[in-house]
C-alpha cells in the first residue's frame, strides 16, 4: 500500500496535453491533431522537442544556412504546443519556433 500512495503522490494534479499544428496548413485548426497526454509538464515539453528535432533532422538539409533552415521549419514544420489546466505562473509557455531557432544554431 505504501508504494501505491507514493506513486499517486508523484503524479501531477494538472493535465498536460500536446497538440500539433502544421506550419504549412492554413487555417491551423483543420490540420491540428493531438499528440498525447502527459503526466508532467517536463514530459510534455520533451515530446514537443522530440517532434521538432525529428523534423529538423529528417526534413531539413544540414548544409543549408541556419536562417534558411529556420525559415523552412517555420513554413513547413510541425508546431507543437501544450494545453494545460495548470496556472500560468507554474511553467513558462513552450514555443516550438523559439526551440527550432535554438536547434538550427546548434546543428
Amino acid at each position: 500500500m505504501e508504494t501505491a500512495e507514493r506513486g499517486t503522490m508523484a503524479r501531477s494534479k494538472f493535465s498536460y496535453s500536446v497538440y500539433v499544428d502544421d506550419n504549412y496548413g492554413l487555417p491551423p485548426d483543420e490540420e491540428r491533431y493531438k499528440l498525447g497526454d502527459f503526466a508532467t509538464y517536463e514530459k510534455a515539453v520533451a515530446a514537443c522537442k522530440r517532434l521538432v528535432d525529428e523534423f529538423l533532422k529528417i526534413e531539413i538539409l544540414l548544409d543549408k544556412a541556419l536562417a534558411k533552415r529556420y525559415e523552412d521549419y517555420t513554413h513547413f514544420g510541425p508546431d507543437p504546443f501544450i494545453v494545460t489546466d495548470a496556472p500560468a505562473d507554474l511553467h513558462p509557455p513552450f514555443s516550438a519556433w523559439s526551440y527550432a531557432k535554438e536547434r538550427c544554431k546548434v546543428e
